[in-house]
């Protein structure tokens, strides 16, 4: 009922946020890979590119994530939409939600220091905070769009009368 709400209340353009979102994440993780590999086949110019690529998606997409949620609060007075499941998948859902959030709080500085080391040539601490920012930037990413599909794909399964 409130998914009906809240589709109702939202202008068009804000109610597409979240798919833009989805997608955007799903880019940054194709580019997060890409750029593993690269660098694993010593192609850093390409990794370096398609590294500031992810970044910049990453940045876009945190502003539609931003103006989608202000305009939710403006157009339906609420901050966020309700998970639709329940019992084990909404433990699960609340488990992936909690470690995406705290992880994406921290990925924005694990990034632009990662970034700032691997252009300025520092490649020894490059590489070691790499090591850290990659595996959990690359989570955010791919639970990003886990999240978008259990919100608003969940196949609800309607209770027998």
């Amino acid at each position: 009922m409130m998914a009906v709400l809240l589709a109702a209340e939202l202008p068009d353009w804000a109610a597409r946020l979240p798919s833009i979102n989805a997608s955007l994440n799903a880019l940054a993780t194709v580019l997060l890979v890409v750029g593993f590999v690269l660098v694993k086949r010593d192609r850093k110019t390409a990794h370096r590119n398609v590294m500031l690529a992810a970044f910049g998606t990453s940045v876009v997409f945190l502003g539609c994530y931003l103006v989608y949620h202000f305009a939710l609060h403006h157009f339906t007075g609420t901050h966020g939409k309700s998970f639709p499941g329940t019992g084990a998948a909404r433990g699960v859902y609340f488990a992936i939600l909690i470690s995406h959030v705290i992880l994406a709080a921290i990925v924005p500085i694990l990034a632009i220091v990662t970034i700032i080391r691997g252009l300025q040539a520092d490649w020894e601490r490059h590489r070691r905070i790499a090591k850290i920012t990659f595996p959990i930037w690359l989570y955010v990413s791919i639970t990003g769009v886990v999240i978008y599909l259990m919100l608003y794909h969940w196949p609800v399964v309607q209770a027998p009368s």
